[in-house]
This record gives structure tokens, C-alpha cells and sequence, in this order.
């Protein structure tokens, strides 16, 4: 009998995972005195995470909290171009808009590693070498402090390819930037560079990248000097805001994603932004004017109430006039 192991693993990955090998992160626990470093290793896609990537950075953090010698944690992506593109968008396209209900299980090792963030009872650091859009702000505002390359820029691309940024930045963003500054991010969907990001609060500190190993390392050094249990108790009391307002939205970003997914705005951002390379612009393709004369992106053709007399498919939108499947006529 085939050994079952969860979804995107082989029976190679589970065993090396046990011996803390990695296919799409690199964890490096010597990286400075008592300091481990994880760093997303997807440099070809702007170190956008997939589902695996997630679950890799879920067994560095426990790792790293766990073992006594590691008293900083330091969160990075491979080369000089992007910290993290957040979740990746192909992966998006090719399975969540086929199958949306899975968006739910995926948000399990997406909420494990950011809790493993705040509560790991050590500093996190983001250690920010290139772009932080979606997603990787995400994770960017999950650490505690973070230091930025003069190059580094920062967007909420959501809105461009038919998805929110409602999985950490929504939440943090108003107590971090402040609540017109996080909706221009959320709404506007464009780049602030690093300069702007220091004078809103969003990044601590900006320094030429071939100092930023330097820099991050004398943050860690300066936290080493100091009281573990001090920090570690400070840290609890500042991610107390950020606590409240995850608990009470996370269940309904899930939700969210999970039922929106396979409708026509995130098909048509993701299919044809990152897909096809030709868009979107939501006025241009059209959304705009079919929600204007009263059409719904969830269900374009109305609601999935007809079955096919001569086949049997089930769930024909009732626009239909022939099967989808067989082109028999609908009555």
C-alpha cells in the first residue's frame, strides 16, 4: 500500500524534512552568535511561497524556537531582488482557482508560521534585501523589528489580481502606518520605496544593501546584550494589539479566500496578469461594465441550478442553453 502523505510531499520530502533538510528555504542556525537565519530560497520567483514553502518556514521556527542556542531569529529571501512576493501566484492559479475549498487547508501552515512568529518568545527580525509585496509585508509585519536596502520597495498588489491583503496587512498595517497610510497601500495597490517606508514607521532602519548583514547584525548584537526574559515578556505585550484584531478576522480572511477564489475577478488578475501577461485592468476587460449591468462575479451565468437531461451533469449555471459537458440541450 502507498504511504499517504499530505498534499504537495513525497515520501522523500517527509523524510527529508525529518532530518531538516529543505527544498525551498535555507536554515542556517550559525548565521550569527546565537542567531539562526531563514531565508526563503525561490530567488527565481521573487521568493513567492508555496504551500511546501510555508510549511518548511513552519519547521525552521520550531526548530529555532526550540533550541535554547538560538535566541535570535533572522527571516530573509535568497538574492538582492525580493524578500518575499507573498503567496505564489501561479500556484494560485493552477490549483486554488480550480479548487477554492483548498484555500481553506492552505491558510493552516500560513497561520502556524506567523504564530510561530509573534510567539516564539524571541526577537524576529525581517531582514528586507529587495521587493515585500502581499504576502511578504505580511510576514514583514509579523517580525518584530525589521531593516530595509535602500532599494527595497513595498506594495499590496491584491487588488490587481482580484485578491485582498486581509492576511496580516489589513490588520497590522493601521497600527503600524496608521489608517490612511494602510489604506492607501490596501487601495491604491502601488510601490513605496524604502524612504518612505522609514518616515511612515513601516521599516526601522534603511542602509545601502552591501551593509544590510552588517546592520541586521548589529541589531542582533545589541539584543543579545540584553535580558532574554525583558524581551521576551516585551514582545508579548507589544504583539498584544496585533493579537486582538488577528483573532478576531483570520477565520474570515479563510473563509474569504476559500469561497472567492474560483470566481471571475481573481481569474481574471491571476490567469491573465501572471498567466498570460496581458493585464488586468478590471475596466478594460470588462468586470466593471458586467457588474455595472447587474451581472455577479461569483456566479457569471447564474445560479448552478440545471442538470443535463441526456448526460446527468449537475450544476449547470441557469444561463445555460447546452451542457457543458456533453452539449446536449438545457431545458
Amino acid at each position: 500500500m502507498e504511504e499517504k502523505v499530505p498534499y504537495g510531499y513525497s515520501v522523500e520530502d517527509m523524510a527529508r524534512i525529518a532530518r531538516m533538510e529543505f527544498k525551498e528555504i535555507i536554515y542556517d542556525k550559525k548565521w550569527y552568535d546565537h542567531t539562526a537565519l531563514i531565508m526563503i530560497n525561490r530567488p527565481h520567483r521573487l521568493n513567492a511561497y508555496t504551500v511546501n514553502t510555508l510549511r518548511e518556514l513552519c519547521r525552521a521556527m520550531e526548530d529555532a524556537m526550540w533550541d535554547d542556542d538560538v535566541q535570535v531569529i533572522v527571516i530573509t529571501g535568497a538574492g538582492d531582488k525580493g524578500f518575499c512576493t507573498g503567496g505564489d501566484v501561479i500556484e494560485y492559479a493552477e490549483v486554488y482557482t480550480r479548487k477554492p475549498s483548498d484555500f481553506y487547508k492552505w491558510f493552516d501552515p500560513y497561520f502556524r508560521f506567523f504564530d510561530l512568529i509573534r510567539k516564539c518568545g524571541k526577537p524576529v527580525i525581517a531582514r528586507l534585501n529587495g521587493v515585500v509585496a502581499g504576502g511578504g509585508n505580511e510576514i514583514h509585519l509579523a517580525c518584530d523589528l525589521s531593516v530595509a536596502a535602500e532599494h527595497a520597495r513595498f506594495i499590496q498588489p491584491g487588488p490587481r489580481v482580484g485578491m485582498t491583503s486581509i492576511g496580516g496587512s489589513t490588520q497590522w498595517l493601521p497600527i503600524t502606518v496608521g489608517i490612511r497610510r494602510a489604506a492607501w497601500m490596501c487601495f491604491i495597490s502601488d510601490f513605496i520605496d524604502a524612504k518612505t517606508a522609514l518616515e511612515w514607521g513601516l521599516v526601522n532602519q534603511v542602509v545601502p544593501y552591501d551593509q544590510l548583514d552588517d546592520a541586521v547584525k548589529k541589531v542582533c548584537r545589541t539584543l543579545l546584550s540584553l535580558s532574554p526574559s525583558s524581551l521576551r515578556n516585551a514582545k508579548i505585550h507589544l504583539n498584544l494589539w496585533k493579537e486582538w484584531i488577528w483573532a478576531i478576522t483570520t477565520e474570515h480572511c479563510r473563509e474569504w479566500f476559500s469561497v472567492h477564489a474560483g470566481s471571475v475577478e481573481p481569474a481574471v488578475g491571476m490567469w491573465h496578469y501572471f498567466k498570460e501577461k496581458r493585464g488586468p485592468d478590471y475596466l478594460d476587460v470588462g468586470v466593471r461594465k458586467f457588474i455595472a449591468e447587474k451581472g455577479d462575479t461569483h456566479i457569471p451565468y447564474g445560479p448552478l441550478m440545471k442538470t443535463c437531461p441526456k448526460c446527468g451533469a449537475k450544476y449547470m449555471p441557469e444561463r445555460f442553453k447546452y451542457c457543458g459537458m456533453c452539449g446536449a440541450p438545457l431545458e
